[in-house]
Parts: C-alpha cells; sequence; structure tokens
C-alpha cells in the first residue's frame, strides 16, 4: 500500500532547475510589489499597505529561500535584488511619475545587463 509523502520530506525537497527559475521570477515579483507597497504606506503610516508590503517581502524571502536549495547564492540572490531594483526604478517611473533621466535609464540598463550576465555564465556552468 503506497502512503502520501510525509509532508516534511515535501517541505525539504528541492525545485527542479526551471522550477527554481519560475520560483526565482515570483519572487522578484514580490520584492518589487513590496517596495512599491512601501511607497504607498507613507512611511509605515498607513497600516493596511504597511501589512501588504511586509506580507509581499515575506512571501518574497520565502521564495528566494527556495530556489537557493538549486541555484547558488552567488546567482540567485544578485538576480533578485538586480530584477527587484529595475523593477522598482522603472515602475516607480510608470506609477508615481518619477524622473528618468539619461543616468536613471542607464543605471537600470546596467542592472539588467549584470542580470543577463550572471544568468548567462550560470547556465553554461549548471547546465540549466
Amino acid at each position: 500500500m503506497n502512503k502520501p509523502p510525509d509532508q516534511q520530506q515535501a517541505y525539504k525537497s528541492k525545485p527542479t532547475p526551471a522550477s527554481a527559475w519560475w520560483l526565482l521570477s515570483l519572487a522578484i515579483c514580490f520584492e518589487i510589489a513590496g517596495a512599491i507597497g512601501l511607497n504607498f504606506g507613507e512611511g509605515f503610516s498607513l497600516l493596511l499597505p504597511t501589512i501588504l508590503a511586509l506580507a509581499a517581502f515575506a512571501v518574497a524571502l520565502y521564495l528566494v529561500s527556495h530556489v537557493m536549495k538549486n541555484l547558488p547564492v552567488s546567482v540567485a540572490y544578485p538576480i533578485w535584488a538586480g530584477g527587484g531594483t529595475a523593477g522598482v526604478a522603472l515602475l516607480g517611473v510608470i506609477i508615481f511619475d518619477e524622473s528618468m533621466d539619461i543616468f536613471k535609464a542607464l543605471g537600470i540598463a546596467l542592472v539588467i545587463i549584470g542580470v543577463i550576465t550572471i544568468n548567462r555564465n550560470s547556465d553554461k556552468k549548471s547546465g540549466c
């Protein structure tokens, strides 16, 4: 008789390389949502946006912790941080009408180039 997998064992399982990249993408989205939520929270003065922002950050950390079971920290963390940085900068311009000058655009482009470079190097080494 087959028994269902133990919940503890399922929790400890490693994501596959493909699912690790999907989880990392999702973690970046939650990181961006958390940062945008902090801005809506107006310095922790509005309760609901603050709670939602903190929850988004908690989900992002949970997801990236699972990503690091399969991807090295030297790959996962810079991509997570860089993707979040670029996403927040772009959404700041779109949502909050923040300024975009040549230096900000260049900085975002360099972050994206760095993320792509790290990703290409890790793909060759890990076979993902």
